[in-house]
Order: C-alpha cells, then structure tokens, then sequence
C-alpha cells in the first residue's frame, strides 16, 4: 500500500506549506497551478517556499500540460499540486513518471483525487483515471477550499456519494467474478458517502466545519483507493456514466455533478434507495436532472447505454443488465434524471 504519509488540515496554513515539504531550502521546487488560483495564493506559497518556486500553468488535464510539468520538473525535488482537480492530477502524475515526491494542495475539494493515487488525464488513450502515485502529503487550507465557488464544494459533495454505488458494483463483481474485495476499504468509502446522505441539510450550509468534513472525507475515499490498490472502492457505474458524458458531450458538467448524477441513476439499477441520494444532492446544491446540468435527455440516455464499454473489464450493475436504449430510458425516467 502507498498513502499519504503527512496531512494538514485547518485554518490558514497555506503559510506553512514550506516548512511542510521538508526540503532543503537550495532544493527547487515545482509547482503545477492554474492561473486563477495563482492570482490569489501565490504570493503566499511563494513566500513561504522562500523563492525556490518553479511555477508552471496548468490549462488543462491533458498528456500536453503532463509533459510541460515533467520538461520543468528535471533539476526539481518535488511537484506541488496547486489548485483544483486538473492541477493536482496533471502534478501528480508528472511527479509519478519522474519517480519524485508529490504533494497535494488542493484550493478547492470537487473530487477524491485529492489523496488518491489515481489521475484523470485525457490523453492516455482511456476514457477513466489511469493509476499513478499518491501524494506523499496533503495540505488542506479550509480558509482559502471555503472561498471556493460554491458550486465546487457540490461536485465534491458529488463524488462523495458515488462511493456508495460504487461499493455496491465492487461486491457485485466479487460475486459475479471472484475478484478481490476489500470489506475494510469499502467500509471506509461508504462511510464518506454517508457522511454527505445522512448530514446534506448541514453539508448544504457548506460552512467552514461542513468544507472540513468534506475535505477529511474525500481524502478518506482517496485512502481506501490506495488500500484497495485499485478504484473499485470509489470508482463503479456511476463514474462509468460520467464518462461517458465526457465522451459524448465534452466539457458539460463537473466530474462530481456527473457522478453524482450517475449515482442516482446506478442506485435505481442496485435497487438502493436513489431517493435519498437525489434529495442529498438537491440540499447541497448539485444538480439531479439532465436539464440543471444543461445535457439532453438524449444525451443521458445514451450514455447509459455506453458506460459498460468505457470499461468491459470493470463488473458493475451495467454487466448485469446490458441496457438498451428503452430500458435506459426507462431507469433516466424513473429516477426523474430526464
């Protein structure tokens, strides 16, 4: 197993990210942000890394911007992820394929791949996450995540609650193929899922104690990843449909608000109570409907449809029921997706 070996949470401590890193005060460092964060934190991260910053932007999560942080990374000691989800998977896989330590500083919390050791990178020729490394450590400002824009801390709210379809396929396909499976990990996934389904009125506030429990949850999924040694506990049908999306209507959504989509759609296929998880994501904000995330019904329908081939290797509930285009429709229009 590789985890997460330093986490910082709390108030403030951006500041210290250069004592956090541990390195030598000649060491250069790199770091992987976007333009739009830098605009509000850099002059503190570079302040606190004593003028040692190497930065490079981030525009998007593709091979092109992996490349430009690797090409930047040669006489580096380590890459910083600062940013949002394209930041912190472009850094850490950089820093996977340079074989250097990888820390994770995430300014808002939209997705598990704070902690995981898992990237999403278009460009690697798969339509999902590609295995990569997990951070060496987190460092989790709740001042600067809870300025985020609100609609992030849904998406991540989002992803959260996938964790409970997920696990769902992750037993079916234990017993459907005798593949391994984690009760410790899974139990730990499902815990952040529930975090968000049975507390949504209170995560809804997204205050700062609601940002904390939703950044201390999503680096917890990210951590049964690493102790499963695979996605399984955090990644089933649910993100198989989202993407899907990304394949059929790109650049509509985030990756949360798909999953979290797609997990009411999944839990209506596993017989789960798809309500409750609808109504979590209405209180914290993240859109239930095909028409709140600004796709067609036809769109849903037909990536339903698609989402086993993403990945035909992974058993989820799709390989149990080989949906067509009217059963698809069917479960789209049942749930109140479409």
């Amino acid at each position: 197993m590789e985890l997460p070996r330093r986490i910082l949470i709390g108030d403030s401590v951006i500041d210290k990210l250069g004592r956090f890193i541990e390195m030598p005060k000649t060491a250069k460092v790199v770091v992987a942000s976007g333009t739009n964060v830098q605009e509000k934190v850099r002059e503190k991260v570079a302040t606190s890394l004593e003028g040692r910053a190497g930065w490079v932007d981030v525009f998007s999560s593709d091979m092109k911007n992996v490349r430009s942080v690797m090409r930047a990374s040669k006489d580096a000691r380590c890459i910083v992820g600062l940013g949002g989800g394209k930041s912190v998977d472009v850094g850490k896989l950089a820093a996977s394929e340079l074989d250097l330590p990888f820390f994770s500083v995430p300014t808002s919390a939209s997705h598990d791949g704070i902690a995981s050791p898992f990237a999403s990178i278009r460009g690697t020729k798969k339509h999902y996450s590609v295995k990569a490394k997990p951070p060496v450590g987190i460092l989790a400002d709740v001042d600067v995540i809870a300025a985020a824009p609100p609609r992030l801390f849904a998406a991540g709210c989002g992803d959260l609650v996938a964790k409970l379809t997920a696990v769902k396929d992750w037993q079916l396909g234990h017993d459907a193929t005798g593949e391994y499976y984690g009760a410790y990990a899974a139990s730990l996934a499902m815990m952040s899922a529930r975090l968000v389904i049975d507390n949504s009125k209170r995560m809804g506030r997204a205050d700062k104690s609601a940002v904390r429990d939703l950044v201390e949850a999503l680096i917890s999924t990210g951590v049964a990843a690493g102790i499963a040694g695979s996605s399984r506990p955090c990644s089933g049908s649910e993100h198989l449909f989202s993407h899907a999306l990304d394949v059929i209507c790109p650049g509509k959504g985030l990756h949360g608000e798909k999953c979290g989509m797609g997990t009411i759609l999944s839990a209506e296929m596993q017989g789960l109570d798809w309500r409750s998880v609808k109504k979590a994501l209405k209180d914290v904000g993240a859109p239930t409907t095909a028409r709140e995330l600004e796709i067609t019904d036809d769109e849903v329908v037909e990536a339903l449809v698609g989402s086993e081939a993403i990945r035909p290797d992974r058993y989820t509930i799709l390989s149990r029921l080989k949906l067509d285009g009217r059963r698809a429709r069917e479960v789209a229009e049942t749930a109140g997706v479409i």
